[in-house]
């Protein structure tokens, strides 16, 4: 019998070492180093073995030119918000990583992919429920799909030994941390673990060319649990950015070799799983034709979608002699820059006062496109004078407090006509090339804060 075999492996970001370090020389942190068995004379066997393959395949050295490469058209889901955020479709032979809250909707959303796309050979592979609990979850999401076949298995051994069998067109895992291999004798969930079953997921995902989903779990951090090399190895990470108490849930792509990171999806969660949202704007926007003082609704762009949202702020006296200042889906540094904008170039006396600054809809954004929006609700909210409801904003503020151009202007522009507004304010150095023609919302180009102001109050 073949000695144990142990190892010291960072919590961190996975990097092995032969004995235990204090400091972390790789991303240097402190007390991240735990041991873990990585043998105990058990063999275990890859994908390739379960498949009737056992010998790898020597790879040689190719020229670049000489490569060849017939390109693989996408597999198209149901959702039009996933298609979008996987840049345009599901890329044979990769492998995603869906995060997220618990709760949140990342099993219900995998499994409604699952059971849509009734063309392909589909293989859910759960090591958290079991099969009557998928079935009641399939019956209540979508009670006529039959077929999609379902695997309550945490052994990767197992699981590619099914794999061998049905050879599936699709692969879904729920999740990675509960998978275990018997080349590694850790627990479940451990750094090892997690990075080699997700190593013979993809090396499985890349020879073969079926596309791979993972669902993994999220620390209280809000970072995905595991090893950072788990993010790197796969292609795509999407992530839940919203929270359990909203009812629109927002997926975010933060890594995507195929495609742009800079898109998002919002759904909507009822008794029917989750439903994509078509026209995002309305879900941003307070419903209602009543004027309330600091609400201001600015245009932003998230990828290729334009949104409208709604910027709240409450401007009061400071009752403490220290002034707060808070800001909900907005950087509050850039809150503060703005306010220092206002006070030192503008003339508003703001630094004795409460500043509280809110995103409706839970939306985290970071467009600088909707500056002139949070100033314009700043003010309002301080002079109590409401801005008219069919107003909105589209620039960027400098530290001189002159309005800057953006970038995308004709979308936003558009995308506030179709939503009925009548006029929206920009800078007026973004207005040269700028086609207007056969608008009915009239465009108000200003060059300083202090014309804005005066334009609306």
């Amino acid at each position: 019998m073949s000695k144990t075999k142990t190892s010291f492996f960072c919590q961190n970001c996975g990097v092995q070492s032969a004995k235990w370090i204090g400091k972390c020389p790789s991303c240097h942190e402190w007390n991240t180093y735990v041991e873990e068995i990585i043998s105990s004379g058990k063999e275990g066997k890859s994908w390739k073995s379960n498949t009737g393959n056992g010998q790898n395949r020597a790879n040689k050295a190719q020229l670049i030119s000489e490569i060849s490469f017939a390109e693989k058209s996408r597999i198209q889901t149901p959702s039009t918000e996933l298609n979008r955020l996987l840049g345009g479709g599901i890329v044979p032979g990769s492998i995603v990583l869906l995060g997220g809250e618990p709760g949140i909707g990342k099993s219900t959303l995998m499994l409604q992919v699952a059971l849509s796309l009734a063309s392909l050979n589909v293989l859910y592979v759960s090591g958290e429920e079991s099969e009557q609990q998928l079935k009641m979850r399939a019956d209540r999401v979508s009670p006529l799909a039959k077929n999609c076949l379902i695997l309550c298995e945490t052994s990767t051994q197992n699981i590619f030994q099914q794999i061998a069998d049905i050879e599936p067109d699709l692969l879904i895992v729920d999740s990675i941390q509960t998978l275990h291999t018997a080349r590694i004798d850790s627990s479940p969930g451990s750094i090892s673990q997690i990075r080699e079953c997700a190593a013979e997921l993809q090396r499985f995902a890349k020879e073969t060319g079926t596309p791979v989903f993972l669902i993994g779990h999220i620390t209280k951090e809000g970072a995905l649990a595991g090893p950072k090399i788990l993010e790197h190895m796969v292609d795509t990470v999407l992530q839940f950015e919203s929270n359990t108490n909203h009812l629109y849930r927002i997926l975010r792509a933060t890594k995507n070799r195929f495609g742009s990171t800079s898109e998002l999806g919002i759904y909507e969660m009822n008794a029917k799983g989750l439903q994509e949202v078509t026209n995002a704007s309305e879900v941003f926007l307070t419903q209602g034709e009543q004027e309330l003082s600091g609400t201001a609704i600015a245009a932003t762009v998230e990828g290729a979608r334009p949104l409208l949202i709604e910027i709240q702020a409450l401007v009061s006296t400071a009752a403490y002699g220290t002034p707060q200042r808070s800001s909900t889906g907005f950087d509050l540094r850039r809150l503060g820059m703005l306010l220092a904008v206002l006070e030192k170039k503008c003339g508003f006396l703001l630094a004795a006062k409460d500043v509280f600054l809110n995103i409706a809809g839970g939306l985290k954004v970071d467009d600088p496109a909707i500056d002139l929006g949070v100033i314009c609700a700043i003010l309002s909210s301080n002079e109590d004078v409401a801005i008219p409801v069919k107003t909105c904003f589209a620039a960027e503020i400098g530290l001189t407090g002159e309005i800057r151009p953006v970038t995308r202007l004709e979308q936003r522009i558009t995308e506030a006509e179709k939503l009925g507004f009548e006029r929206i304010f920009i800078s007026k150095h973004g207005k040269k090339g700028l086609d207007i023609s056969g608008k009915s919302i009239e465009v108000v180009a200003k060059g300083k804060v202090e014309e804005v102001f005066a334009a609306l109050f």
